[in-house]
């Protein structure tokens, strides 16, 4: 067996192949592969981009939808000391120059449906050198790109891995679209992001302390973890999450495709005995707990098989309490839980079942700290707002990005704590009550609302379906409070039903005083709210105009 010399994502993952050969590692679609199966595919993919001159520190561009090429995609890249980069295929080209420049992509694996919004920008990009498609239905013309295919260039390449020596301070970035402005990339040490966003190998559980560990307990591991990452790749918590699987010597279900379906998730738990699913905020989870109930109401004799089911979570959004209560109600042997984290901080907290998601207070170890606008630690039970920090292994920075990386990763007291920018407060028991980001906090009259509270709120309504909360200008308060709102099918929304609703859960000031309905709430692939489309269609409402 082949041991890892350092917790370097590549070396891991090969030494949990070498360990499990022939247990299987992905399914996705009508592909099945073993850990050997993805192993010597991601050696051909990682010798066929040595062969276009892909190396140490090259910036690859993963510009896909989910499917084992993903995978192949990010372990090829750390097989060569490359770096995978997420790219948002939601992007249209003046969004997707800009990253491709940022970013300094050497190569581009991509859907082949795209192919002519890259031929559009690609002479745009000097850097940029190298393009693999990845077949589908579209039939786009690549020619203009190379015309190089996927699968036929890992036919002809060897399966055999390049001898390198390889690091736990190689590089991983991710890129990140946060609430505003244009994605940034995070860049991780392979070492910290392993212990910070992967759990140290062991999920719930006390980290590995050797790299050598990862391989024995995956080979000694009797019922090894089934994994749902139903989120986008392009979303770093996906990513995470699909690593975890493969680290834990795990089976990591795919579902193929650009959309998220819960119907066709509902079916992969059963027929994959899937434990844990992965979700992304009420975006993805509502539509997947009502294809439970619709399926359980129409078939009471044959319900969705949901026995396997033993953890459902969300990351990136936090679960609202209504969807949070439907979701134990319909799954009662499942264990629901709310995880709280950046790209920039890994995994940094979770909210445990039995505590509302509305008043968001959040289990978290002593990396974690709320600092004042002084960097002074905030006295628990104060009630004081400050910026929560984490401390340890936290990322290098951000990439081409030097003032932003000197705002967000700061030293204080001799340690170096990232600020990634939310606002939050310590309660007397020590749990930390997370209120948003900074960024979208409405200053309504010197009052501050945070959108997410009202979000939730306003989503435990009944007749809404989504929300995003909004701060639009005012003569009077200089903000005050607007919604955008998604009904459900079939209903009318009146505001004085949401006035109302809101007022019992929520202070005055709180409360929505403009609404405004749409047929279906934009948000962005990862699952979060879009507040820069919510805030531009408000406007057109306000306006006359929408």
């Amino acid at each position: 067996m082949k041991t890892a010399q350092s917790f370097n994502l590549a070396d891991l993952f090969e030494s949990v192949a070498a360990a499990i050969p022939q247990k299987p590692a992905v399914v996705c679609g009508a592909r099945r592969l073993t850990f050997a199966g993805l192993d010597h595919r991601a050696n051909r993919l990682a010798n066929a981009l040595h062969a276009r001159g892909i190396g140490s520190g090259d910036h690859v561009g993963l510009y896909l939808h989910n499917g084992t090429e993903y995978l192949e995609g990010m372990l090829a890249a750390f097989k060569l000391r490359a770096v995978p980069i997420n790219i948002n295929y939601r992007y249209v080209e003046n969004e997707l120059a800009f990253l491709f420049n940022d970013a300094n992509l050497a190569a581009l694996i991509y859907q082949r449906e795209y192919a002519p919004r890259i031929a559009h920008v690609k002479n745009s990009v000097s850097t940029l050198r190298t393009f693999i498609a990845v077949d589908d239905a579209s039939l786009a013309d690549i020619a203009p790109l190379g015309g190089a295919l996927y699968e036929p260039t890992l036919e002809v390449a060897a399966a055999e891995p390049q001898a390198i020596k390889r690091s736990g301070s190689d590089q991983y970035i991710i890129y990140t679209g946060g609430t505003t402005g244009m994605p940034r990339g995070v860049i991780w040490r392979h070492e910290d992001v392993f212990f910070a966003g992967l759990q140290g190998g062991v999920p719930g559980g006390e980290p590995i302390v050797r790299p050598e560990e990862l391989a024995m307990l995956a080979l000694d591991r009797e019922a090894p973890m089934t994994i749902f990452p139903a989120a986008p790749f392009i979303h770093g918590a996906a990513q995470w999450a699909g690593l975890i699987g493969l680290f834990s010597g795990g089976k990591v279900v795919l579902m193929p495709g650009r959309s998220f379906d819960p119907v066709r998730a509902c079916e992969l738990i059963a027929a994959e005995q899937v434990i844990a699913i992965n979700l992304v905020g009420d975006a993805m989870a509502r539509p997947f707990v009502e294809a439970i109930g619709r399926r359980a109401q129409a078939l009471p004799d044959s319900p969705y098989d949901m026995a396997s089911l033993m953890v459902v979570s969300s990351a990136g959004a936090v679960l609202s309490d209504s969807v949070k209560a439907d979701l134990e109600r319909q799954l009662p042997n499942a264990l629901v839980l709310n995880s709280f984290g950046a790209t920039e901080t890994g995994h940094q907290g979770t909210i445990f079942p039995g505590q509302s998601s509305t008043k968001k207070s959040f289990f978290m170890d002593e990396s974690s700290r709320v600092f004042d606008d002084s960097l002074k630690p905030i006295e628990p039970g104060s009630g004081q707002i400050g910026k929560l920090g984490r401390r340890g292994r936290v990322p290098v920075g951000y990439y081409n990005d030097p003032e932003k990386t000197r705002t967000t990763f700061v030293t204080i007291d001799g340690e170096r704590w990232v600020l990634a920018g939310d606002l939050a407060t310590v309660e007397s028991d020590g749990m930390i009550t997370v209120l948003g980001r900074g960024a979208v906090c409405i200053n309504s009259g010197g009052e501050k609302v945070f959108p997410e509270e009202v979000e939730s709120v306003l989503k435990g309504h009944p007749h809404v379906l989504d929300a995003i909360v909004v701060g639009v200008p005012d003569e009077r308060w200089g903000e005050r409070v607007a919604a955008v709102i998604q009904p459900r099918a079939g209903v009318t929304i009146a505001f004085t039903s949401i006035d109302a609703h809101c007022r019992e859960h929520v202070a005055g000031y709180k409360t929505p005083r403009t609404i405004c309905v749409v047929d279906e709430i934009v948000r962005q692939p990862s699952g979060k709210p879009d507040y820069r489309w919510a805030k531009e269609h408000l406007t057109k409402h306000l306006n006359g105009e929408a």
